[in-house]
């Protein structure tokens, strides 16, 4: 029905509302990858987290951190492990925490950035449609004086079909907007609460190195 409102003859609003729409599917788009990562992420977190808990040693999970590729938790345990395997082949010891206490926080940083990747769209998309909309709102009212001022006659026959194009923009750029700017939130929330998982984990890093190693 409401597509039945749209017509292709008047290039200015029909191209208003083919961006909205495709303003809209990409965000759906978005949106559905994210949820996707997010979920397989979270899994495999917990995964990588049992073996973390159970290793008797770092390196030993090392060998076998290839099966934990693409959790988060087993990024930050590379970095965190390169820079205590340094320092226990110069030493066979711990003997600068700070940087290991560094590496660990370039390895949440990394993964903070890669889960930060394409949200930046939907910020975009929440923010912009709403003005597209209104954009296509205002020529569909100036398209309904228009055809007022030709007919000559005031008329429902005559002005609806412009407010009724002026009515579907803004509908269009609210449909677009209000899921992005939802989902770009509750994303937001998630990529801050894997971040203090992250954070939560470089403090048992810290302690399962420290326990195998400084005394040593």
């Amino acid at each position: 029905m409401i597509w039945q409102l749209i017509d292709p003859t008047k290039p200015l609003t029909f191209a208003v509302f083919l961006l909205l729409a495709a303003a809209s599917l990409f965000s759906w788009t978005v949106v559905f990858s994210k949820w996707g990562r997010f979920r397989r992420l979270r899994q495999a977190n917990l995964n990588f987290l049992r073996a973390f808990r159970k290793a008797g040693a770092l390196d030993q999970l090392s060998l076998a951190i290839e099966q934990f590729r693409g959790a988060p938790l087993a990024t930050v345990f590379e970095y965190g492990y390169a820079e205590v395997d340094r320092q226990v082949k110069a030493r066979r010891t711990i003997f600068n925490r700070t940087s290991i206490e560094r590496n660990l926080q370039l390895g949440i940083g990394e993964e903070i950035r890669q889960l930060e990747v394409s949200l930046n769209w939907l910020a975009t998309i929440a923010t912009v449609t709403p003005f597209i909309g209104l954009f296509g709102t205002v020529w569909g009212i100036i398209d309904a004086f228009q055809a007022l001022s030709s007919a000559g006659s005031a008329s429902l026959r005559t002005v609806g079909p412009g407010i009724a194009e002026a009515l579907v923009a803004t509908a269009l750029g609210l449909a677009a907007a209000v899921p992005a700017a939802v989902f770009y939130n509750w994303f937001s929330n998630q990529i801050r609460e894997m971040g203090t998982r992250l954070e939560d984990f470089t403090l048992e890093f810290m302690n399962f190195a420290e326990r195998t190693y400084e005394n040593h």
